[in-house]
């Protein structure tokens, strides 16, 4: 049954399919026995399963890569292979939904989800030193990784909707990494959104009902609220 059109569903976290597979075989286990491990967590997944997330076919969800570090021995962090930028990426390195994050540091689910979306921090004092306990970091370093996140996630969006190249310098400056890989990331993030442009207006041009313009929106807004996370993969992926 499909999911209505305003059904929100989290990105998949960072993950490497290598890393994965590397830390099942430091450890001597099998697909069958990682799958075992994890069922004895509580999280039943065949061996298939372990398999297409090495092979990088699938990509574990935020509950299955919980459960696979743990099965593996491992921390999470490894399994994403890269260090923590963002506020998510922080919760996911220390293992918290984000629902047990917000209960933690007395935030309503709602409120929290919205910070690590929009990358802005309204919580309380008291709340920025719970968080900031929970995934041992300072306040500062905090709000400056929310910051930073921010800084980045709006340099994204203008790029993409716009000249990708005037931004190139500017972002390469943010994520500390070469221009011409930033480049590289930024022309198939360019593309990928024309895409989106170019089927929404040929639906248009066609007068496709409202439900397929509808969807075709729908899928956009999903890419550009995981814009951040696959620019940093990309990026991550073309830096030796």
């Amino acid at each position: 049954m499909p999911h209505p059109p305003h059904a929100h569903h989290p990105p998949r976290p960072p993950f490497s399919p290598a890393h994965a597979r590397a830390a099942r075989l430091r450890i001597g286990l099998s697909p069958e026995q990682t799958a075992a491990a994890m069922a004895q967590l509580g999280l039943h997944r065949p061996p298939a399963a372990v398999l297409a997330w090495e092979q990088g076919t699938r990509a574990p969800s935020e509950p299955e890569l919980f459960a696979l570090a743990s099965a593996l021995w491992c921390p999470v962090a490894e399994l994403m292979a890269l260090s923590p930028r963002s506020l998510r990426e922080h919760r996911l390195a220390r293992q918290f939904t984000a629902d047990r994050l917000a209960e933690r540091i007395g935030m309503d689910p709602t409120v929290y989800a919205r910070t690590e979306r929009d990358h802005r921090w309204s919580g309380t004092n008291r709340q920025t030193l719970l968080l900031a306990e929970a995934l041992g970091m300072e306040p500062d370093e905090l709000l400056r990784v929310i910051r930073r996140a921010g800084d980045l996630d709006a340099l994204l969006r203008q790029a993409v909707e716009g000249r990708w190249k005037q931004h190139t310098a500017a972002l390469a400056r943010v994520v500390d990494a070469p221009e011409r890989t930033v480049a590289r990331a930024l022309r198939t993030l360019h593309q990928e959104h024309a895409r989106f442009h170019e089927s929404y207006l040929g639906h248009v041009v066609a007068r496709s009902d409202d439900a397929r313009l509808r969807e075709i929106a729908t899928e956009r807004a999903a890419w550009l609220r995981d814009l951040t996370r696959r620019f940093l993969a990309l990026v991550t992926q073309d830096t030796p």
